[in-house]
């Protein structure tokens, strides 16, 4: 995906249009799109970011880089920033799944935060996208089947999106359920079996003997 979104520079220079592309899990920017030939000038891994969206201004969508770096971006509309959030979110959840066979249950563990935040913003959106879609049912001019199949197709990758995400959730909470299982203690084990009452070497009859004369010593 490739388009113009708005990046934010400094306070001195504010918010400046860069030509922005999502390639291989890459974001990569550009200070336009005649000038992609002559190198981005900036560029960072999806996988390693938080994507959240602003709940105000229904147009900004920042990408963070815990501890490191923050990338403050708007979009042109709405309706493009759902789009760039969509494939934000499927280019991340497509890394994750690449690098699944490679990743130890630390670094699940560690990602487990970074899916859930995911997960709600993925929630979010679904939330906003049904009500774009009641919206556009409920015009007064009767239902607008344009903007009705613009939120539909939205709301449907949202979905995929979303579950995706719920299912990467459900592996690495298995994982790290897997590897923080109990280990049985041996040695412990062997000292209560010792411990145990030992089976009495009499024999039935010896039994019967013995308990008959108990009773007679009453």
């Amino acid at each position: 995906m490739e388009g113009i979104l708005w990046k934010w520079t400094n306070y001195w220079n504010g918010w400046q249009t860069r030509w922005f592309i999502l390639e291989n899990g890459i974001l990569s920017y550009y200070k336009s799109q005649d000038e992609v030939n002559q190198g981005c000038k900036g560029s960072v891994k999806v996988s390693v970011c938080q994507i959240n969206v602003n709940h105000i201004d229904n147009t900004r969508l920042d990408l963070v880089i815990p501890g490191q770096q923050h990338m403050y971006l708007r979009a042109p509309s709405p309706q493009d920033r759902q789009k760039w959030l969509v494939a934000l979110g499927s280019a991340k959840a497509c890394v994750d799944s690449k690098g699944e066979s490679t990743v130890t249950v630390f670094d699940d563990t560690n990602s487990l935060s970074h899916k859930k935040s995911e997960l709600r913003l993925y929630c979010d959106l679904m939330m906003q996208q049904v009500h774009a879609v009641k919206s556009a049912v409920t015009t007064e001019n009767g239902p607008d089947l344009q903007n009705i199949d613009d939120a539909s197709s939205l709301l449907t990758a949202t979905c995929d999106t979303f579950i995706r995400t719920l299912e990467d959730i459900m592996r690495i909470t298995s994982a790290s359920i897997a590897y923080e299982m109990p280990v049985p203690n041996i040695a412990l084990l062997k000292n209560n079996s010792s411990n145990k009452p030992q089976p009495s070497n009499k024999t039935p009859r010896q039994s019967l003997t013995s308990r008959s004369l108990s009773q007679e010593n009453r």
